[in-house]
């Protein structure tokens, strides 16, 4: 079996128009479909699908660094993070970093689900792990 690519993200939220708001704006995505209970969007080409879930507890997921990055221009940073004060999303203080390790905006949407805009790469990230982290092992 090979796995072929992410095929879609699905989010459990507690208010599908809340959420349906909060994913239009933030990410500019596109709705395509809205039900009852579940949405689903185009995010650039990625199947985003929502599914309003009023009965699970969203207090635990607070304590995780679980989180999706999306990749953005840096020359976009600032623009991106004054939008996001605009909207009043949540931003999240972010870890300490050294500027090899590129800008990062850490958020969450209104059920508590991480998410951060990252202006470096894998490559970026590797070299300066590489220079500074010497106790790692690197695999070729």
């Amino acid at each position: 079996m090979k796995i072929q690519g992410i095929n879609h993200l699905l989010f459990s939220v507690s208010n599908i128009e809340t959420a349906i708001n909060f994913y239009q704006n933030v990410f500019d995505a596109k709705l395509l479909v809205k039900g009852k209970s579940t949405a689903y969007f185009d995010l650039n080409g990625l199947w985003l699908a929502l599914n309003e879930e009023k009965s699970i507890s969203r207090n635990d997921i607070h304590e995780s660094y679980t989180h999706l990055a999306f990749s953005m221009d840096e020359k976009d940073f600032e623009e991106m993070y004054n939008k996001l004060e605009k909207l009043e999303v949540n931003i999240l203080t972010g870890r300490p970093r050294d500027k090899r390790d590129k800008k990062s905006i850490y958020f969450t949407d209104p059920d508590g689900h991480k998410f951060e805009f990252h202006t470096g790469t894998l490559n970026d990230r590797l070299d300066f792990y590489k220079q500074e982290k010497t106790h790692m092992e690197f695999f070729d």
